[in-house]
């Protein structure tokens, strides 16, 4: 059976996750994602290579880097996973410039059990404070290994692209617009933009929509102003879409953080 449950506290949103069946579907998230897999075997495609962990994987996601999911066999995989603001990483260690790791998986005694305390004080609803001291302690041990490069910003078209996505979020994709003003062909447009990101722009724009709606979720604990600010048909229509990439419905989100 499939079954996801997520938490936030100080930051940070804690993922505790069974698969068997169910199958990610391409995507990429704003924030660092960092997990370990607990049983199992966890594959996804990333950076145009099939990536395996293995118990004890500690798998290194950067922030908007395309991946999708699944278990390798019928017998499933559990896992954990931290999603972690940019932001909120700068601060904790002090750097100035947003890093990329520069190896998917690793495994790590030290760095695995610094996740696995975090993830288990967030799920299990501790203290603040105690969140705070955790990721601290998983921070020191991330940047004391040779893990990270520096970040490869995206080019001045896909930069402009990307902000005009975003820009119209509560709308439908106007690709011809876009294109207009970037002076580019579509199919042009489209193959650019699949080439540095890893997906198309309407993949982009619907993932955008879907993480928007999250925020809206988790900030305001509405769920149908979220349908709306985000410009999804209905609660059913923003569901299928949430469960796609989350594994879970928004509405089932919102219930885990209450």
């Amino acid at each position: 059976m499939d079954k996801f449950i997520y938490k936030k506290s100080a930051g940070i949103t804690a993922l505790s996750a069974s698969m068997t069946d169910f199958t990610y579907k391409k995507h990429a998230h704003k924030e660092y994602a960092i997990g370990v897999t607990l049983r199992g075997i966890q594959q996804y495609h990333l950076g145009g290579s099939l990536q395996s962990s293995s118990p004890n994987g500690v798998m290194l996601f950067n922030p908007e880097q395309t991946h999708d999911g699944m278990a390798y066999d019928a017998s499933g995989i559990d896992y954990v996973m931290l999603y972690i603001e940019p932001e909120l990483l700068l601060e904790a260690t002090r750097k100035k410039d947003i890093m990329n790791f520069s190896t998917p998986i690793i495994y790590d005694k030290r760095i695995k059990q610094s996740i696995l305390s975090l993830s288990n004080a967030v799920l299990s609803e501790k203290d603040e404070a105690i969140c705070n001291e955790l990721f601290l302690s998983l921070t020191d041990s991330l940047f004391q290994t040779e893990l990270s490069t520096n970040y490869k910003k995206d080019n001045a078209l896909i930069k402009k692209a990307k902000d005009m996505l975003h820009a119209d979020l509560d709308k439908v994709l106007k690709l011809d617009e876009i294109c207009k003003e970037l002076n580019v062909s579509k199919f042009q447009f489209i193959r650019s933009f699949k080439a540095h990101t890893g997906i198309t722009p309407y993949q982009y724009f619907l993932n955008c929509k879907i993480e928007r709606a999250k925020k809206l979720i988790e900030k305001n604990r509405d769920i149908y102003s979220a349908v709306a600010a985000c410009g999804f048909v209905d609660l059913t229509h923003l569901n299928k879409h949430f469960k796609s990439i989350y594994g879970t419905t928004a509405f089932e989100y919102m219930s885990h953080l209450n």
